[in-house]
């Protein structure tokens, strides 16, 4: 084994297939699971392994409507036309 920058390396085979282990305690430190993506970068021999970040879409989507349902009890519902107003100034504050 390697020690860089008082962490210990380990060694990992590259099989056929192109496929390598994860030691089980990195695995563990980063929470990666079966599926889990990863960003990969080279950078002359260098290979640097990311995990990717994936929003979970379901949490954010019952925040978002929990968004929603604040403004309608506050400010009751918006008819279409409002809808479209809001829309157009959107779009026309990101042409600026």
């Amino acid at each position: 084994m390697v020690k860089y920058a008082s962490q210990q390396a380990d060694i990992t085979i590259v099989s056929d297939k192109g496929q390598i282990v994860i030691p089980a305690h990195v695995r563990n430190k980063l929470d990666l699971k079966p599926r889990s993506k990863l960003l990969v970068y080279s950078i002359d021999d260098t290979i640097i392994l990311k995990k990717l970040q994936v929003p979970d879409m379901k949490k954010e989507m019952q925040a978002l409507w929990k968004k929603v349902d604040r403004r309608i009890a506050r400010y009751g519902e918006m008819s279409e036309q409002e809808i479209q107003n809001e829309i157009e100034h959107y779009r026309r504050e990101r042409r600026k």
